[in-house]
């Protein structure tokens, strides 16, 4: 462990801090602009993942928040190197997970100058983070990050971006380090419960639908016992569907991009939506069609952890301002009298789950991406982490996949192309023993493709799926519907994506047929290499209850 004095660098300090704070992991793309830091992290015992793109390092620094619920963080470089970093922070900021990202400033006698590669970090970032601040005084390092791990996980948890000059970094400093922060848990009150349970009493036909961030292994346990105390239906917002069980029968299903049809008419046709943690934001609001904004004819109990969120777009029946953990806990001391009408409910509504994602839909070409999610699901671990970034090819991961255990799915709810590589990463340096997939299509996978050499030199075994049909597929999708015939700006030439596996010196296959997969996976698992396993799609095959040509029909019929 790196030895410390008590008149040490700032960034012997920061970096102190950062130990003290439970950091394990830190991902960065170096600089000479925060040298200090980096000879500082040399002996902290912190393991620091050297990414080839700061936007590969603010996804990883992302994917660690998200599961883990503690900051993850990422160093980056100032100007160029920061706002490579900046898709990274809207991620965060959309998702509600917490990040620290710290960047080098140049010296603070040449600001206000431009100086080269100079930034306004509170101007370009003030809208994107809970907090921009940069650093002035050196005496003040410990008291800057303490705030950091503190504001990024309270309420609802964000980005923080903290802005370190060069020369500021080096000076000396005689302070005292700072206690490990705990996240500020808000509970619910009594009155706030009582009142719940008389909406539940009176209630004929509720849903509760869970999302967002500040969840636990004991949290999804707790929501589960209530569900099955009371025999309510539960169901998932986009991205989220680790929070239940999808075979628990009383599992309804996920609100998010191409959901069943039948679970968007029964969160309309609900009397009582119990939204915890979530914000019903775009996506799983089915574009705000769900519930009328600001104020929904459905009786709407909003639970969040940050008051600000709550009355934003919905002005809820019942406001609940506590974090779904403390939430869920206090379950346990509502009493509610279960209702036969709400089980038979929930038996229909997981029917109705099960018979929507247990078969695949036929697709174009010889290459069906719900069955190959079909045997995925039926064949790796089920602690399995998959991660993926954003396309339509994603619509068969949250259709035909299901995520037995919390946080096995690390995906971007901003729908952030380029992600599924750095999260990849991220997850096997976090969890070494566990099998960690990174699903991607073609356009996406070459957003961040470049970081699969992070995975051979860090000798990550992460089995890369590339999904390619030769075109921005969602882009295409809404060309056709409004533009039909007329291509323009979407096709994609793209390169032997198993060869460039190899190039890496990692293990590349190339699946033509939906059989080939299987024995293409297994040859990865056994390689015990980075791999990446090349899935040529039909361009047709746009989603998976429509083709492209289908799209493009209906759109020139009704031209």
């Amino acid at each position: 462990m790196h030895k410390l004095s008590s008149h040490r660098t700032a960034a012997a300090a920061l970096v102190e801090q950062l130990r003290i704070n439970g950091v394990e992991h830190v991902f960065c793309v170096p600089g000479e602009s925060f040298l200090p830091v980096l000879d500082a992290l040399r002996d902290s015992g912190i393991t620091v993942t050297v990414c080839r793109h700061e936007g590969g390092a603010a996804m990883m620094a992302e994917a660690i928040g998200k599961t883990t619920g503690r900051p993850g963080i990422c160093f980056v470089t100032r100007g160029p190197g920061v706002t490579n970093a900046s898709a990274g922070i809207h991620i965060a900021q959309q998702d509600s997970t917490p990040m620290i990202m710290f960047v080098g400033q140049v010296e603070t006698s040449v600001r206000e100058r431009e100086a080269f590669q100079e930034l306004d970090y509170r101007a370009v970032f003030g809208s994107m983070t809970k907090w921009t601040v940069e650093l002035d005084d050196p005496a003040r390092i410990i008291e800057f990050v303490s705030r950091a791990f503190y504001t990024a996980t309270s309420g609802r948890p964000g980005p923080v971006v903290v802005a370190l000059p060069k020369d500021v970094l080096s000076q000396r400093v005689n302070i005292a380090n700072a206690p490990p922060f705990e996240p500020v848990e808000t509970s619910p009150g009594e009155e706030e419960m009582a009142n719940l349970g008389e909406l539940l009493a009176d209630a004929k036909n509720p849903l509760f639908v869970l999302g967002g961030s500040r969840w636990s292994e004991a949290a999804r346990r707790h929501i589960h016992e209530f569900a099955e105390r009371t025999g309510l239906p539960v169901a998932t917002s986009y991205r989220r569907s680790t929070l239940f069980d999808p075979l628990h029968p009383l599992y309804a299903g996920d609100l998010g991009l191409g959901p069943n049809p039948k679970l968007v008419a029964r969160a309309k046709e609900a009397d009582l939506l119990v939204l915890v943690g979530g914000r019903l934001g775009e996506i799983p609001s089915q574009g705000y069609s769900l519930l009328a904004s600001p104020s929904p004819q459905t009786k709407l109990v909003h639970i969040h952890p940050g008051a600000e969120e709550i009355g934003r777009v919905y002005r809820p029946h019942l406001a609940i301002h506590a974090s779904p953990s403390r939430f869920v806990a206090a379950l346990k001391r509502l009493k509610v009298t279960a209702k036969p009408a709400w089980r038979a409910s929930a038996d229909a509504a997981h029917a109705d789950f099960l018979a929507w994602t247990d078969t695949a839909t036929p697709q174009p070409g010889d290459v069906n991406l719900g069955e190959i999610m079909i045997w995925l699901r039926n064949h790796v671990p089920t602690d399995t982490i998959l991660c993926n970034g954003a396309g339509n090819y994603a619509s068969w991961i949250h259709r035909f996949y299901r995520f037995r255990e919390f946080m096995t799915h690390v995906a971007p709810t901003s729908a952030s192309m380029g992600y599924g590589m750095p999260a990849a990463i991220a997850m096997q340096r976090l969890h070494p023993d566990k099998l960690v997939l990174s699903v991607n299509g073609d356009g996406d996978f070459l957003m961040s493709g470049q970081e699969f050499a992070l995975a051979v030199q860090y000798r990550l075994p992460i089995i890369v799926v590339v999904c390619d049909n030769g075109m921005y597929g969602t882009i295409r999708m809404h060309q056709e519907r409004e533009f039909p015939g007329r291509v323009s700006a979407t096709e994609l030439h793209n390169p032997d994506f198993d060869a460039y596996a190899r190039a890496f010196g990692g293990f590349g296959a190339v699946v033509n047929k939906t059989s080939d997969f299987p024995a293409a996976f297994a040859a990865a698992r056994q390689s015990g290499l980075p791999s990446i396993i090349h899935l040529k799609i039909d361009p047709d095959a746009i989603l998976p209850a429509a083709t492209l040509s289908g799209i493009r029909e209906r759109a020139l019929a009704q031209a």
